[in-house]
């Protein structure tokens, strides 16, 4: 199983601030996302996750910048979430420098659209659901019924979604959720959130998810990362 870092900007900056040596005292906190992934990618992570938080309020790409200054210094994946509902926002951030992007709940409800952002990134596409019963009845469905989460990824994956991240919260409920979609769905899945220490790591582990998308966590000094890494294997 992957762990994959995760770096929050808004601002052109990381919002959580990273020091690597916190603990002993060394090295100096940076908020700079392109000094952190260096720094992650050098302990052998195999793809970045950047979540554009302005981009996703405002509904388009905003932090171009960080995402090229992460590009200039990785030769990893880099995945972009937020804000990128269209082929041709999804076309500005391949430019800035990213390599996958990861799509909103809402394109659920519009085929049309998912395709054409599939046109443009392929098997690099993914689509953001949280399987939580109250998330899904928290969405606004334009359709006369809450789906299933299993209804939503067949629906994606017919029209050619092979890459899912999924939230969770951390609960065994959500495990056994998460366990039979990585069981029945032919799809990368990654999960994002409920990972605070190296017994979550294993439980994600052990139920077969693709990846892991860990933020505050790595950077905030809770979980090690060569430590999660051993603990994914």
């Amino acid at each position: 199983m992957q762990v994959i870092p995760s770096i929050d900007v808004q601002s052109g900056r990381s919002r959580v601030v990273f020091w690597p040596g916190a603990a002993s005292g060394v090295g100096a906190p940076t908020d700079q996302p392109g000094r952190i992934a260096g720094h992650f990618v050098s302990l052998g992570a195999p793809a970045i996750h950047v979540v554009d938080f302005d981009g996703a309020r405002r509904g388009e790409p905003v932090n171009l910048e960080a995402i090229g200054a992460i590009a200039s210094v990785v030769a990893t994946p880099i995945q972009v979430a937020g804000g990128l509902e269209g082929a041709d926002r999804i076309r500005l951030v391949f430019a800035a420098g990213a390599t996958r992007a990861v799509l909103g709940t809402s394109v659920v409800d519009d085929p049309a659209l998912v395709r054409e952002c599939l046109a443009v990134a392929g098997d690099w596409l993914a689509v953001g659901l949280d399987p939580r019963p109250e998330r899904l009845n928290a969405f606004p469905w334009r359709r006369s019924r809450v789906p299933s989460i299993r209804e939503l990824t067949d629906e994606l994956a017919g029209l050619g979604v092979r890459r899912f991240v999924l939230g969770h919260g951390g609960t065994d409920a959500e495990l056994e959720v998460l366990a039979g979609l990585a069981r029945d769905v032919e799809a990368d899945l990654l999960v994002a959130g409920g990972v605070s220490d190296l017994d979550s790591v294993r439980r994600l582990r052990d139920i077969g998810v693709t990846g892991i998308i860990v933020g505050e966590a790595l950077l905030s000094g809770a979980l090690d990362y060569p430590a999660a890494v051993e603990a994914a294997a």
